[in-house]
């Protein structure tokens, strides 16, 4: 792995600082999954854990996988303050090669996903997890942020479009039910505050 987006790397930046909003669920997942009856999720590069406490809090059963042990340790603690310690299961991967084993998750989510390469074998992997008529949210940063300082200092490989993400789901076994850029405020470090655009595709499985 290159040094880049490494555990080591991830390590860094975990033990320099909590990141800003850290504890707060991300804005899409959100308004695509509140709606969704409970099950089983997964969600890939959980960092400190807020979208996997806000899904346990909302009676899924989680594993939550991530690089760095730091970020899975702060995650425990936060799970344990919300009192849902004991619907989540923590695992950390590099997610450059790690797999979950196939259709099992009525729910695979990720956001911001950064791995040396190219993010879509990463996607096509998580889709693979979706078990039939479950859904898979990608919320990703857009390519019209690549030079922005808000988007956690990502790479080019982090960018893709909607309509990256969607094409790369064989439209036989997925229905895409958005795909689409939308705005996310967030503020700097130094108290102002920034638009970024986030790519978002969620998508089901067919039965």
């Amino acid at each position: 792995m290159s040094k880049e987006f490494s555990e080591a790397y991830w390590e860094n930046r975990y033990r320099d600082h909590a990141g800003p909003g850290s504890r707060r669920p991300n804005p899409q997942l959100l308004a695509e999954v509140a709606e969704l009856a409970p099950g089983s999720a997964l969600e890939a590069g959980c960092g400190e854990g807020a979208d996997a406490v806000w899904l346990a809090s909302r009676g899924w059963r989680v594993t939550a996988a991530d690089i760095s042990p730091t970020a899975l340790d702060r995650a425990r603690e936060h799970a344990t303050a919300a009192d849902v310690a004991d619907r989540i299961e923590w695992v950390q991967a590099d997610l450059t090669g790690w797999t979950s084993g196939p259709r099992r998750f009525d729910l695979v989510c990720t956001s911001y996903v950064h791995t040396p390469g190219s993010p879509m074998e990463l996607y096509d992997r998580l889709a693979a997890a979706v078990a039939p008529g479950g859904t898979l949210l990608i919320v990703g940063h857009h390519p019209s942020d690549q030079h922005s300082h808000g988007a956690h200092g990502a790479t080019h490989q982090a960018h893709v479009t909607p309509e990256q993400v969607a094409d790369g789901l064989d439209p036989t076994a997925w229905q895409v039910v958005v795909a689409e850029t939308r705005q996310r405020a967030v503020a700097t470090h130094h108290g102002a505050t920034t638009v970024l655009h986030d790519t978002v595709v969620h998508a089901r499985r067919h039965r």
